[in-house]
């Protein structure tokens, strides 16, 4: 069983401690260190190089979000940014996910949705706490007024058939589902969706999700 290598990033010692123990408590998931704001994370992750970091959105020195960016933004970063916050209204959640972030849950997750949100990013899929879906739809609909001209344009690499995936990806479907919704074998979307990540340059399905909010891809309607 490969282990997945976590590192936590929280100026709260209890909530480090507390996550540490839930965590290591799970056999293929191993805390190996902790960082008490955004500035140490990013010497630790240069250091211990985990496969995902927990990371609050706010911490002194340097935040979660300029954290994640840092982290996210070189070419060929394979490290996971798995946003964890208190507030399920937190207005730094659109900017987390731009910067980078694979995924965002909320502190008060119990310890299964906690390790299952970690196995979930870990693998490069999406993960955002069911609850909150619409309302980041609604925030995407908000701030993404008009498409962005530049990324627009690489909506033209995809085929008919993957910009649809992209599409259905950014509804929030799983693989399973669209293979569902198309008539497809599971396998062949697996394959869409690795091709659509490819030719635009992606890390996973939250940042295909941005990318098809951002240049009109989809539209966010009805909320």
């Amino acid at each position: 069983m490969t282990t997945i290598r976590v590192l936590i990033a929280d100026d709260q010692m209890m909530v480090r401690q507390g996550f540490t123990v839930l965590l290591n408590a799970e056999p293929d998931i191993e805390v190996i260190g902790q960082a008490v704001d955004g500035l140490d994370a990013l010497a630790q992750v240069d250091r211990l190089a985990p496969d995902v970091v927990l990371m609050d959105v706010r911490m002194p020195r340097l935040g979660g979000i300029e954290a994640t960016r840092r982290l996210t933004a070189p070419a060929g970063a394979t490290v996971k940014v798995l946003v964890l916050t208190t507030f399920d209204l937190d207005e730094y959640v659109y900017e987390a996910l731009r910067a980078g972030a694979s995924g965002f849950l909320l502190k008060d997750a119990s310890a299964d949705e906690l390790a299952q949100a970690v196995r979930v990013v870990a693998a490069g899929d999406a993960l955002l706490a069911p609850n909150l879906t619409k309302r980041l739809i609604a925030e995407f609909s908000r701030v993404t007024s008009s498409p962005r001209a530049p990324l627009k344009e690489r909506v033209g690499d995809l085929t008919e058939r993957e910009t649809e995936v992209l599409s259905l990806i950014a509804q929030g479907l799983t693989n399973g589902e669209i293979a569902e919704r198309l008539v497809l074998a599971e396998q062949t979307v697996k394959s869409h969706v690795g091709r659509i990540l490819g030719k635009l340059g992606l890390r996973d399905r939250t940042q295909a999700a941005v990318f098809a909010y951002e240049t009109g891809v989809v539209r966010p309607t009805g909320y």
